[in-house]
C-alpha cells in the first residue's frame, strides 16, 4: 500500500520517476511476458544506440555442464587501446526471476567510460526454472572464459573484478566466495550494488514499512523462494546468501552501494561491516533518498549520475592498485 508522506523522504530529483511507479507485491505468473515487458522497458533508457564510444557485441558460451549455453554481452572502449584492459563480470538483477544484460546498459557503458575497462554482462539462467545453483554457476563460466581466454581478447587476466545489482549482487558475492574456494581464478575487487545477500531477512531495514512503488519484503520473499525452491532454509548455501559465509578471510576488497530507502540497506552494511572485521578493505555509500533502482529508473538524476560516475571511479582506482600490487 502506499504510505502517506513518503514522497518527502525520496529525493526531489527522483521524485517525477517515483511518481509513474505503480504498486507490486510479488512476481507475476506469467513470466515469460513479464521478462518481454521489462526488457522492453528498461531497454528504452539505454543510451547504447547513442554510445559510439562503447563497443558492444553478443557472445554464446558454453554452460560448465555441457548442456546449455548462454550469452554474455561485451562492453569495451572504441576504440581499443593497444594496451590489455581490466574486465569486470557482471550480474543483473531482476530477483533472481527475470532481468536481461541490456536492462544495465547505463552502468556499464559508464563503467567503460570512466573505469577504462571491459564490462562482460551475463545473461545467466533465471529461477524458478533453474533455481540455484545454476546461474551462479552460469557465471563462474564466464569468469573461467575471460580467464582462459582473457589475453587473445585483449583483457587483462591478472585485473579481474566481479559485480552486480540487487539479485546480481548475490551471485557477484558468491562469484567471490565460490572462486576462493574452489581455486579459481583470482579477483581483484567486488562491487556489491543494492545486493540482496541474505535470505534470512532479519534486519532492521528489512523490516522497514516500504511505499508499494518501492521494493517490498513481499517482492524479496518470493524471489527467495523461487531461487531456492524447497530448500532448508536452515542449509542455505553460503554461495547462494553470501551473508551465511561465516569465512571471509581471502576476500578481494568491496565496494557497496545502496539506497537509503531500500529493504536491502542493512545487509549490506552488516556484510561490509564483517569483511572489515576479516582485513579485507571495503567502502559503503548510502545514497539519501534514493529508493531500490534509482540509477537505472532515472540516471539523468543528479544523483543517478553521482552514483553512476562513483561506480565507474571506484572500480578505476580498484583496478589502478591492483595493477601496483
Amino acid at each position: 500500500m502506499k504510505i502517506e508522506g513518503i514522497e518527502k523522504r525520496v529525493d526531489p530529483d527522483l521524485l517525477p520517476i517515483f511518481a509513474t511507479m505503480t504498486e507490486s507485491y510479488e512476481f507475476p505468473a506469467d513470466l515469460p511476458a513479464a521478462r518481454k515487458a521489462q526488457k522492453e522497458a528498461m531497454g528504452a533508457l539505454s543510451r547504447a544506440g547513442s554510445s559510439p564510444d562503447v563497443q558492444i557485441e553478443e557472445r554464446n558460451l558454453p554452460g560448465a555442464d555441457g548442456t546449455h549455453e548462454f550469452m554474455v554481452r561485451i562492453y569495451s572502449p572504441n576504440p581499443k587501446p593497444a594496451s590489455a584492459l581490466p574486465v569486470i563480470i557482471w550480474a543483473h538483477g531482476g530477483g533472481f526471476v527475470v532481468g536481461h544484460p541490456v536492462e544495465h546498459d547505463n552502468i556499464a557503458i559508464n563503467l567503460v567510460r570512466v573505469a577504462g575497462c571491459v564490462v562482460v554482462s551475463v545473461d545467466y539462467r533465471l529461477a524458478p526454472e533453474n533455481p540455484f545453483p545454476a546461474g551462479l554457476e552460469d557465471c563462474y563460466s564466464a569468469l573461467q572464459w575471460v580467464a582462459a581466454n582473457g589475453a587473445d581478447l585483449g583483457f587483462d587476466p591478472g585485473r579481474v573484478a566481479v559485480g552486480g545489482y540487487s539479485a546480481g549482487g548475490s551471485l557477484a558475492g558468491g562469484l567471490a566466495l565460490l572462486a576462493r574456494d574452489r581455486g579459481g581464478p583470482a579477483l581483484v575487487f567486488q562491487m556489491l550494488l543494492c545486493s540482496s545477500l541474505d535470505d534470512r531477512m532479519t534486519t532492521a531495514s528489512s523490516k522497514e514499512p516500504t511505499d508499494g512503488r518501492m521494493l517490498t519484503r513481499e517482492i524479496l520473499e518470493s524471489a527467495w523462494n523461487n531461487y531456492l525452491p524447497g530448500v532448508n532454509r536452515a542449509e542455505t548455501s553460503l554461495y547462494a546468501s553470501p551473508a551465511r559465509a561465516t569465512d571471509l578471510t581471502g576476500l578481494p576488497p568491496a565496494y557497496f552501494g545502496v539506497g537509503e530507502l531500500d529493504l536491502l540497506r542493512d545487509e549490506g552494511f552488516e556484510y561490509a561491516s564483517r569483511l572489515a572485521q576479516a582485513g579485507i578493505g571495503v567502502e559503503y555509500h548510502i545514497f539519501p533518498g534514493a529508493f531500490h533502482g534509482f540509477e537505472l529508473f532515472q540516471p539523468d538524476s543528479e544523483l543517478g549520475q553521482r552514483a553512476l560516475n562513483e561506480y565507474g571511479a571506484v572500480l578505476k582506482r580498484a583496478f589502478r592498485l591492483s595493477h601496483k600490487s
